[in-house]
């Protein structure tokens, strides 16, 4: 069996505020402490759960000289398109832009496409009914 524990996507120094906006009060993911010894490295690690079970983990490390992964990207499933369209609602107002425009392009699921603070691409599917 293979499984995925994380995946991590770089940040600029210091930027940790803002990845917990996205992540947090963007996506609805909770924050985790990274292990005492990779605290001094910075950045942050965040958690979507399903009841107990841990359904995803983004690592946000820091990288310097830092450039962001604009075609790389996490993709993450949510259970429907209720809950897409509240999640692309709930970042918009929080200031993130939501492209929809490959909505429909991806056979079984809608869609849509963000990025975090600091230019690092996400997309979140769900899967048609």
């Amino acid at each position: 069996m293979i499984a995925l524990h994380h995946v991590q996507l770089a940040a600029p120094s210091g930027s940790e505020h803002a990845a917990r906006a996205f992540w947090i009060d963007g996506l609805g993911l909770t924050e985790v402490a990274k292990p005492a010894a990779l605290q001094a490295k910075g950045g942050c690690w965040f958690r979507a759960h399903d009841g107990e079970r841990v359904t995803a983990e983004i690592h946000v490390g820091v990288e310097d000289p830092f450039a962001p992964a604009r075609k790389a990207h996490p993709a993450l499933v949510v259970d429907d398109g209720g809950v897409l369209d509240t999640l692309a609602a709930r970042l918009r107002s929080a200031g993130f832009e939501v492209d929809e425009r490959e909505r429909h392009s991806f056979d079984g699921y809608l869609r849509f496409h963000t990025a975090d603070p600091f230019g690092n691409r996400v997309e979140v599917l769900a899967p048609l009914a």
